[in-house]
């Protein structure tokens, strides 16, 4: 029995460790090689060459022959050796399962170091003398996850005619996109890391969050890391964590209430002197729509009268959404309506939308029997609301045998009440008239 257990829990630490070198495992990567072409000039936007090249990710030097040899379909001297500290590029999902058909993007591209003419970064580069430790090959590599979850961009830094590149920066964001409700704080991820033992990680940082949306942009929050300051235009609502982020290197945006004209495309960009990174982050405002139907209740319909009812639905955002009607009779059957006639939109003060539907209701064209529910259906990114209101209709059917017993009933009853009032009525009458002679004597 003791050697079952022990057998059993050498077992277990066994799948826990192989679980944990599975997840923690640094991929190889396929990326694509980006540069300009050479010779193009006049003005004319330059031309690009691409190339598959490799991507060897670790997270201490190792001997380059401890690696594979390169696929034949690639050229050795895009074969790169990349040492991540931070194991920021060894995340699983930049590491699909062999075989997978869906693959993370990668783009590796050369880059030039050089200083920032922003007025809240000037102060990272204040010394007119570029530092040595530039004096390299430079690259930058923008990675996006699978199903969208992971999006990272990085600098490295390789001895000149090296393949054995460091990552100096990363700057990561694990919310690629984001949904939110209208009213509600959001938290934009973004965060980075800085080689320790780079020159420039002591120098100082800022970061900046931009907006775009359909050729809008603003800035939405700039800050200068070194001398502890925000930029004058600043966005109403909108900070950081700044403890976290000089911590810990979290640069995340909070939006302490969402409302609709947050939704675009933030960018979150990291400083340091001489170098930049920066990643992508998609907002969206999805606040479903309130619905009301008008008249309510609905007014007893008879036949040969035509019934109009509308249908509002308020509050909405984005703009896209689809209206409806059902009518469930009396029997517990459904049948769609069609979408009535549908108004265009209208945008309300706080940026929400608003849509109507009236539909037309002939009870010579539909089998009402003896009413039923009507119901006005809209569908959204937001998700599905209804409202219903109740349907009485007279004349359409013949009565049910509940109806036809009721009927008799109050017959019966009206009956006996007029035979009771005319008995009283002459009974009265009778007595009168006996009185009056009893007088006339």
């Amino acid at each position: 029995m003791t050697d079952f257990s022990t057998i059993y829990k050498l077992s277990l630490v066994a799948v826990i460790c192989c679980i944990k070198a599975c997840s923690s495992s640094c991929p190889v990567l396929e990326c694509w090689f980006v540069q300009e072409k050479a010779g193009r000039g006049g003005g004319l936007t330059a031309a690009t060459s691409q190339e598959k090249s490799l991507l060897h990710i670790r997270t201490a030097h190792s001997h380059s022959a401890d690696f594979n040899q390169a696929p034949s379909d690639i050229n050795p001297d895009r074969v790169y050796f990349i040492t991540d500290p931070a194991a920021t590029l060894c995340q699983r999902s930049l590491n699909p399962p062999r075989g997978s058909v869906q693959k993370p993007q990668c783009e590796i591209n050369p880059y030039l170091p050089q200083p920032s003419t922003l007025k809240w970064v000037a102060p990272l580069t204040d010394s007119a003398v570029s530092p040595a430790y530039l004096q390299a090959d430079w690259f930058s590599t923008a990675l996006q996850g699978l199903n969208d979850e992971l999006a990272i961009s990085t600098i490295m830094r390789a001895p000149t005619a090296t393949k054995e590149h460091n990552v100096i920066l990363s700057v990561t964001s694990k919310t690629v996109s984001v949904q939110s409700r209208l009213g509600e704080p959001v938290l934009l991820d973004c965060s980075f890391w800085v080689d320790p033992s780079s020159p420039l990680s002591g120098s100082g940082f800022a970061v900046e969050w931009r907006y775009q949306f359909r050729g809008d942009g603003r800035l939405v929050l700039a800050y200068d890391g070194k001398t502890d300051r925000l930029a004058d235009t600043r966005e109403e609502g909108a900070t950081l964590d700044f403890e976290g982020l000089h911590k810990k290197g979290n640069a995340s945006l909070i939006l302490q209430e969402a409302k609709v004209h947050h939704s675009g495309m933030y960018i979150c960009t990291v400083y340091l002197p001489y170098l930049v990174a920066q990643v992508a982050v998609e907002l969206e405002i999805v606040e479903p729509p309130s619905l009301s139907i008008h008249p309510s209740p609905l007014p007893l319909t008879a036949p040969g009268q035509t019934l109009t009812v509308e249908c509002e639905a308020s509050g909405f955002a984005p703009l896209s959404l689809e209206l409806s009607w059902e009518l469930k009779g009396a029997d517990g059957k459904s049948s769609p309506l069609g979408s009535g006639s549908v108004t265009g939109h209208r945008q309300a003060w706080d940026g929400t939308y608003s849509q109507s539907s009236r539909l037309e209701l002939d009870p010579t064209k539909l089998d009402l029997g003896r009413g039923g529910e009507l119901t006005c259906v809209a569908v959204h990114l937001g998700g599905t609301r209804r409202a219903s209101v109740t349907l009485n209709a007279i004349g359409f059917s013949t009565p049910s045998i509940e109806d036809s017993m009721a009927m008799v009933g109050v017959a019966l009853v009206l009956y006996g009440l007029i035979k009771f009032v005319s008995w009283t009525c002459t009974s009265s009458g009778s007595n009168e008239a006996g009185q009056q002679d009893k007088k006339d004597k």
